[in-house]
């Protein structure tokens, strides 16, 4: 992934994001108790007010909870994590926030058809 944690790569999904390591060339292993985290952007070239919010939520989440959360045992993607990027996305979208379906590919790809904001 090129821009790691840039949300205006479309093409990258969740997984992608989630599986960035924060770590990936530290030299200094003294260092690594002192990294809190990471950033997340979000660039307008790409998005607006119309999309904005689909674009970011559920990859920003993911980026969030990997950072968030970061211990050097190395993790990836899985259906643990999935299961809880769906719970989120339902608790955004009760709250009126447009996040786009974690079974999406990429961003802001329309649902597949209707169903529970849990399986789209």
């Amino acid at each position: 992934m090129d821009g790691q944690y840039y949300l205006d790569a479309l093409n990258e999904p969740w997984t992608s994001f989630y599986n960035v390591d924060i770590l990936a060339g530290v030299t200094n292993t003294s260092a690594i108790p002192l990294i809190l985290g990471g950033e997340t952007e979000m660039w307008g070239e790409t998005a607006d007010g119309s999309d904005v919010q689909q674009t970011i939520w559920p990859r920003a989440a993911a980026a969030a909870e990997r950072q968030w959360s970061y211990d050097v045992t190395p993790k990836t993607a899985d259906d643990s994590v999935k299961a809880r990027l769906q719970a989120f996305r339902c608790w955004l979208l009760e709250r009126g926030v447009a996040a786009a379906p974690v079974n999406n590919p990429s961003a802001r790809s329309a649902p597949p058809g209707p169903g529970s904001c849990l399986y789209q």
